[in-house]
């Protein structure tokens, strides 16, 4: 059988312990105790010990370890983020080519904000004609990567390491390996013939991937707000491992063995390289005008829902309090201005930032920004991601917030764990398999929550290991 709720905490805890002890004493001591973790795990079928569930706790917490371990230990391992980082930055921006040509000076980045000396404010930021092109952009890169095969062959290689080290299926692996580079409607495509037949647990681990990983389009899209690129894609690589571990906790495979799986499924990547970019390029397009709708419709609810707070905290903590009132600065997100010191809310910043600071708090983020950050991880559950990088960028801008918060939040938002997106996945996932559509369904807030745990576990590892 499974491992028992008290032995996951108790190996939980015990990791995390030990990790805080481990980054007290430096790099090198975290070093020699990855490489004796992996000799243990090169043994782990025949010790055994604790069973399947057991040896994917301790393999996704030596994959998280290392890949976090490699971005704080030092020159060399933040240059292989940063020069990663560094090299998906250049090819986004080649998309301003392609958006200069059709929206003129619009789409340069130097005249949103000139310097003073200039003699005019600047256009601002202008989201449509910046972000969304390299949405496009970057559909039709992955859509050729697709068509010669680079993306496959890092995906199996991925998910053979990660099968290797955590005991997993193979599966529902390859599925959570294929959610670092695309969506989580996409990824269950490679996986469509063995929906039928996965355990419960694995369903839940597919599921738990959708939510706790970005797809590559999302990515770019992200970086070329102004997020952290190297923390963006260490979290991308961290959730992968975090993803297993979250849901063999939540639902635990038990004595059966997980789906093997013979061969990638083929996606339809169009007769030739043409066709290729063309297809990418036709699927970029209505991911960019679905995210444009979204943060339309999504941005303009929040501030209806904020209008109605700040009257009813106006009401209750300023007339029948007498609350002293509170200036606070209206930001593109929101039309408050002002709220009352009371027992209300008086903004959805206000009510997410008392309820999750402490989470925000527990992930390393100082107290002073927990708030904020508070309100952020609120942002993302409650509504999107999208909305919720959108406000992290527009407070990097102004400078609200302090460098480490900032990148643990660029951690524990990488992932698509909100309401809206059950919808999405149990949409797309009956779709391939409508004989477990009850599974999905029944699975899918669990599954949510899951994803949420599993990004906010990387953020936990990072801010252990950050300086």
């Amino acid at each position: 059988g499974g491992m028992s709720w008290t032995a996951s905490a108790a190996v939980l805890a015990a990791a995390a312990v030990s990790s805080a002890g481990l980054a007290t004493l430096g790099p090198a001591w975290l070093a020699a105790v990855g490489v004796t973790l992996a000799a243990t795990l090169v043994g782990a079928s025949r010790l055994r010990i604790g069973g399947t569930e057991a040896r994917a706790l301790l393999g996704s917490g030596l994959i998280a370890t290392g890949v976090a371990w490699i971005f704080a230990a030092g020159l060399s391992g933040r240059e292989l983020f940063a020069s990663a980082a560094r090299g998906v930055a250049s090819l986004l921006d080649l998309a301003e080519y392609g958006s200069r040509f059709l929206f003129g000076n619009l789409a340069l980045e130097s005249h949103f904000f000139p310097p003073a000396e200039a003699g005019w404010p600047g256009f601002g930021y202008l989201f449509a004609f910046k972000l969304l092109p390299i949405i496009v952009f970057f559909g039709a890169v992955m859509a050729v990567l697709y068509y010669l095969g680079w993306v496959q062959a890092s995906v199996q290689a991925v998910a053979r390491f990660m099968r290797w080290t955590m005991g997993t299926g193979g599966a529902e692996t390859l599925c959570t390996a294929n959610n670092i580079f695309i969506g989580q409607t996409e990824a269950p495509l490679l996986i469509k013939p063995y929906l039928a037949a996965m355990s419960r647990s694995e369903l839940v681990s597919v599921m738990v991937g959708g939510f706790a990983t970005l797809g590559g389009g999302s990515m770019a899209a992200y970086i070329a707000l102004g997020v952290p690129a190297e923390h963006l894609l260490a979290a991308g690589v961290m959730s992968a491992p975090a993803t297993l571990v979250v849901a063999k906790i939540l639902v635990p495979q038990g004595a059966a063995g997980g789906v093997e799986i013979v061969r990638l499924e083929p996606i339809d990547t169009g007769d030739n390289l043409i066709e290729a970019a063309a297809i990418g390029i036709t699927d970029g397009t209505r991911l960019a005008v679905n995210v444009g709708a979204m943060l339309i419709g999504f941005i303009t609810l929040i501030a209806v829902v904020d209008i109605g707070l700040n009257a009813i905290d106006a009401w209750i903590d300023g007339r029948l309090l007498g609350g002293e009132p509170m200036a606070r600065a209206a930001t593109g997100f929101s039309p408050v201005t002002r709220e009352f010191a009371g027992v209300f809310p008086g903004s959805l910043r206000t009510l997410f930032g008392t309820l999750l600071a402490p989470v925000a708090w527990l992930l390393g983020v100082p107290w002073v920004d927990a708030g904020r950050v508070g309100h952020l991880l609120g942002v993302m559950v409650s509504l999107n991601e999208f909305v919720a990088y959108s406000s992290l960028a527009e407070l990097m801008r102004t400078g609200a917030l302090g460098e480490r918060a900032t990148v643990l939040a660029t951690y524990a938002l990488c992932g698509f764990a909100n309401f809206g997106s059950i919808g999405v996945q149990i949409g797309g996932l009956s779709a391939l398999a409508p004989g477990r559509r009850g599974d999905f369904a029944r699975a899918g807030l669990l599954a949510m929550a899951g994803g949420a745990l599993a990004s906010w576990l990387t953020a936990t590892v990072a801010g252990v290991l950050l300086p």
